[in-house]
C-alpha cells in the first residue's frame, strides 16, 4: 500500500507563510507527478500546483507568484511555499501523487488526508 501524509498546515494570519509537506510512503517503485489541491467549504477540489518528476511546476493563476512547489525524489516528499497569503486561500489542502509500487506495473493515483490552512486575522 501507499500512504500520503501531508503536514504543515495551520492558522496565519493575512500577508503571512507556510510550508506544507507531503510525505510518500509504503511500496514505492517510483512516483511520476505530484501535486497539492485544495478544497475550501462549499466548494469543488482544485488544483494547486503540480509538479512532474523531473521537477517543471504548473500553477494554478490564483497562487502564482506566491506559491512555490518543490519536491525531493529521494525522499519521495513534495513541498508547498506558499508567501502572501489571503483569506481566499483557507482551505484543506491535499497531497496526490501518480505511484508505481513495482516494475512492470501501471502507476495509480494516490491522495492523502488533508492539512488544514486557515487564513485569519
Amino acid at each position: 500500500q501507499v500512504q500520503l501524509v501531508e503536514s504543515g498546515g495551520g492558522l496565519v494570519q493575512p500577508g503571512g507563510s507556510l510550508r506544507l509537506s507531503c510525505a510518500a510512503s509504503g511500496s514505492i517503485f517510483s512516483i511520476n507527478a505530484m501535486g497539492w489541491y485544495r478544497q475550501a467549504p462549499g466548494k469543488e477540489r482544485e488544483l494547486v500546483a503540480a509538479i512532474t518528476s523531473g521537477g517543471s511546476p504548473n500553477y494554478a493563476d490564483s497562487v502564482k507568484g506566491r506559491f512555490t512547489i518543490s519536491r525531493d525524489n529521494a525522499k519521495n516528499r513534495v513541498y508547498l511555499q506558499m508567501n502572501s497569503l489571503k483569506p481566499e486561500d483557507t482551505a484543506v489542502y491535499y497531497c496526490n501523487a501518480d505511484v508505481k509500487r513495482a516494475i512492470g506495473t501501471r502507476y495509480n493515483n494516490y491522495w492523502g488526508k488533508g492539512t488544514l490552512v486557515t487564513v485569519s486575522s
